[in-house]
């Protein structure tokens, strides 16, 4: 093992991740931890059916655009952050290290119950496809269990290997929707090739906010390409690169096939064929591809399905590893989680503690009997968006902050510096409003229950920005 070098806040480097990663690779770890056919399969019928029906695609174009304007300024303060610490590092530089602190807590909140959703989710899906091919009934955790086990391989080794992984089921995954998106538009349902969708009368009806509300959770992890900024081959262009093209890649590929669904149903009839799946007397994904592409494609799907589901919790297991790293160089967490393997060059020890912490918080889950889909993925999966809309409208405060404090480096960068920062400012705000207005149709609990889940992000905000006075202050370039 190798420990991490920081002297006066400076890394000496002894320390860092290495690693070789380009644009492609880094797109690959961020959008698999989007986890696009879980999206489509879960989020999707949830927009349709309890948003705006067949207006649902707008939600997902709205979404996208708010995080793509997002993320101008957050590729624009990129070179000024020194280490890979996304939301944790930048809002350190901009806000100082008790926001820093607080935003840290945040992340690793967020990205811990998305995570422990995901295995929740998957843990159900790998026994409903067991059962429906006429196998046994196995309770949800064993199945948990054995994928964090493969996952606690691959995490411990190095990020190469995860991205090759990641690489191949995200291909697949992508494919066969992009087969099934080009079979609907050439047959498509009773209404024909309809654009409807995208009419505002039509977009505009039922409530437009759920279905942002439910696109945005789609895009959880796709900040998470910074984090990887020490294993690029050149961040300074692998970085904004991959920032942009997973936005981009994620928006357009829901709406595109969100849109393709409408079509495939028929604008009358999508809200209620989404609200038969939501009900259990259906499945909106596995039913259109079986109509399409027939028994093997439905198959096919629901394969792939899992891995999805498994290229998603190995991603957002990268991710929280790679943020304990930095909080133990940085003196917050112990210095043990801030050691690079020899052979590896993974930060192995922070992956054994990440697997440790995901598996004990499933254990208890399932002493306790909570169901795995409404109890485990729907209540972390809410958790995880407040956390996720929370850092994301702290980040660019700090973007504004920091341009302001420094005014050279923001010559002649109006837009990107002051414009767009602000703007995404007043739309994460407004995103926030609509996840908590709404809360209750994400966890699927009661008032009491989601109000308390809610809560849990910003009292980690709290609860680290009163730790904060032990954070070394990062250096800015």
């Amino acid at each position: 093992m190798t420990t991490t070098g920081t002297e006066n806040g400076t890394d000496t480097g002894a320390g860092r991740l290495r690693g070789h990663l380009g644009s492609v690779a880094v797109v690959f770890m961020v959008v698999a931890a989007a986890a696009p056919l879980t999206v489509i399969g879960g989020n999707m019928p949830l927009a349709m059916a309890l948003g705006n029906g067949a207006g649902a695609p707008v939600g997902f174009v709205l979404a996208a655009l708010v995080l793509l304007v997002f993320s101008v300024g957050f590729v624009t303060m990129t070179p000024h952050v020194p280490e890979a610490g996304a939301f944790f590092s930048y809002v350190t530089v901009g806000l100082g290290r008790r926001l820093g602190t607080g935003i840290a807590v945040v992340a690793l909140i967020a990205y811990t119950a998305i995570q422990v959703g995901i295995y929740g989710y998957i843990g159900w899906a790998i026994d409903d496809t067991v059962r429906f091919y006429g196998g046994p009934e196995v309770p949800w955790p064993v199945y948990a269990f054995a994928v964090l086990a493969i996952v606690a391989l691959l995490g411990y080794r190095h990020i190469d290997l995860s991205a090759k992984v990641l690489g191949i089921a995200l291909a697949l995954e992508i494919g066969i929707v992009l087969l099934l998106d080009v079979v609907i538009v050439g047959k498509p349902g009773p209404a024909g090739l309809t654009l409807d969708s995208f009419r505002p009368e039509v977009f505009t009806s039922g409530t437009l906010g759920i279905a942002v509300l439910f696109a945005l959770t789609g895009f959880i992890g796709f900040e998470a390409t910074a984090v990887f900024r020490d294993e690029a081959r050149d961040p300074e262009r692998t970085i904004p690169r991959a920032t942009y093209a997973a936005v981009l890649i994620i928006g357009g590929f829901y709406a595109l096939t969100c849109w393709a669904f409408v079509v495939a149903t028929g604008p009358d009839e999508v809200s209620a064929t989404a609200q038969r799946t939501l009900d259990g007397e259906g499945n909106m994904l596995l039913d259109t591809t079986g109509a399409m592409l027939g028994a093997l494609g439905r198959d096919v799907v629901n394969v792939l399905l899992l891995t999805s589901l498994f290229a998603c919790v190995l991603s957002f297991h990268n991710v929280i590893a790679r943020y304990q790293f930095v909080l133990s160089g940085r003196g917050l967490l112990p210095t043990r989680l801030g050691v690079v393997h020899d052979r590896h060059r993974s930060p192995a020890f922070s992956s054994v503690v990440q697997t440790v912490t995901a598996a004990v918080i499933v254990a208890l889950l399932a002493v306790f009997g909570v169901d795995p889909l409404v109890g485990v993925f729907g209540s972390m999966a809410g958790v995880a968006t407040v956390g996720m809309v929370l850092l994301m409208f702290t980040t660019s405060v700090a973007v504004l902050v920091f341009f302001v404090r420094h005014r050279a480096e923001s010559r002649g960068r109006l837009w990107q510096t002051r414009i767009a920062p602000a703007v995404a400012c007043v739309g994460l705000l407004t995103s926030l409003w609509l996840v908590l207005s709404n809360f209750t149709l994400v966890t699927g609990g009661s008032v009491a229950l989601s109000a308390a889940l809610a809560a849990v992000p910003f009292v980690g905000l709290l609860v680290g920005v009163a730790l904060g006075s032990r954070l070394r202050v990062p250096a800015t370039r």
